[in-house]
């Protein structure tokens, strides 16, 4: 395995995790931003109103994105097991 490879599979790796965690971090930077914006201008500095719009969200990002992140990680996954005789030999 040359040293080539093993820079392609872990760049591969990463531009994965980028892509798959992408739409639940704009959701939750979206909401985070609406929500102190909230918070600044009605002067309300609770903390619990800091998170719990920030979870509820991307728990309803992860309802609408769920079975795209897992098909794009099965398909990754898949690759990697499919080649494995090509990256240990």
């Amino acid at each position: 395995m040359s040293g080539e490879l093993v820079i392609s599979i872990a760049e591969r790796a990463v531009w994965m995790v980028l892509i798959i965690s992408g739409p639940l971090l704009l959701i939750a930077l979206i909401t985070g931003l609406l929500v102190s914006i909230f918070q600044a201008t009605t002067q309300i500095q609770e903390q619990t109103l800091a998170f719990v719009p920030k979870i509820i969200a991307v728990l309803v990002g992860i309802v609408f994105f769920g079975p795209w992140m897992l098909a794009q990680i099965t398909t990754y996954a898949k690759d990697i097991f499919d080649n494995l005789s090509r990256y240990i030999g």
